[in-house]
């Protein structure tokens, strides 16, 4: 079992953003008590935000450093507040860090996300994005990095917000090319951080009657794209004609 450290600037940090409304504090709550599960030895975790209200005291809470984007009417910031995370100085804290989706499920250790070497890790994109060209794109839902080492990222990127945001689909895509031409750029193992959507539904017609599942040597399940926890939990999906059964494991795993 770990420890949560009392707010302090030094150590292991697990990081997570919330802004706006679409996630409540519960998301944050669980994933606190997730990562306190599945997490051994002392550990700091940080929600960086612009609404700390509900979220459990063992939290330090903290504001979302500006990003400043000029958007038009009804665009919408998309993931690029990430970038964020880079900034040369967050608020003072100092170590290596975690960053971890709302939106993720914790199924089993994470002890080994911080002991793997590299300067930058993140999940290697899943399948539907590379079938062109040389894979390079990571999935930020979760990624680690030394706090300030990569304080370039996010001043490219507040030199070059039009250019950038106009050639990259997503704040990933833009953060996966950039440290890759650095050669800092490494990946998780496989199997380590699977899509519940590609790798956690059975295949059709076998999906009618049985349930989703964590693929043997899951560590960390991502919700991306359609599926949210609680609409798995509740056999919910957005898209017409993807049926899923209740994908009773997550209640296992994502709660307080």
């Amino acid at each position: 079992m770990s420890t949560a450290l009392p707010q302090t600037a030094h150590g292991r940090h697990v990081i997570c953003m919330k802004w706006g409304t679409k996630y409540g504090p519960e998301y944050v709550n669980r994933l606190y008590a997730m990562v306190h599960r599945h997490l051994s030895g002392p550990f700091h975790f940080v929600c960086l935000t612009d609404d700390a209200t509900g979220i459990r005291p063992e939290v330090q809470c903290l504001p979302i450093p500006p990003l400043n984007l000029q958007l038009a009417p009804g665009q919408r910031d998309g993931a690029w507040q990430k970038l964020t995370t880079f900034e040369a100085d967050l608020h003072g804290l100092r170590g290596t860090a975690l960053f971890l989706d709302l939106d993720v499920v914790v199924v089993g250790s994470i002890d080994a996300f911080f002991e793997r070497p590299g300067e930058f890790l993140i999940i290697h994109d899943y399948p539907r994005f590379w079938r062109f060209g040389q894979r390079i794109t990571g999935n930020s839902s979760v990624y680690r990095f030394e706090l300030g080492a990569h304080a370039d990222v996010l001043s490219y990127f507040r030199a070059h917000m039009d250019e950038v945001r106009a050639g990259y689909r997503n704040e990933q895509a833009f953060l996966s090319r950039f440290l890759h031409a650095q050669g800092k750029l490494s990946y998780w193992p496989d199997g380590w951080c699977p899509s519940f959507k590609y790798h956690g539904i059975p295949a059709w017609p076998t999906n009618y009657w049985r349930e989703p599942y964590v693929p043997e040597g899951a560590r960390i399940m991502i919700f991306h794209g359609e599926c949210n926890p609680p609409d798995a939990l509740a056999g919910r999906r957005n898209k017409r004609f993807r049926f899923i059964q209740p994908a009773r494991w997550v209640a296992r795993h994502w709660h307080e």
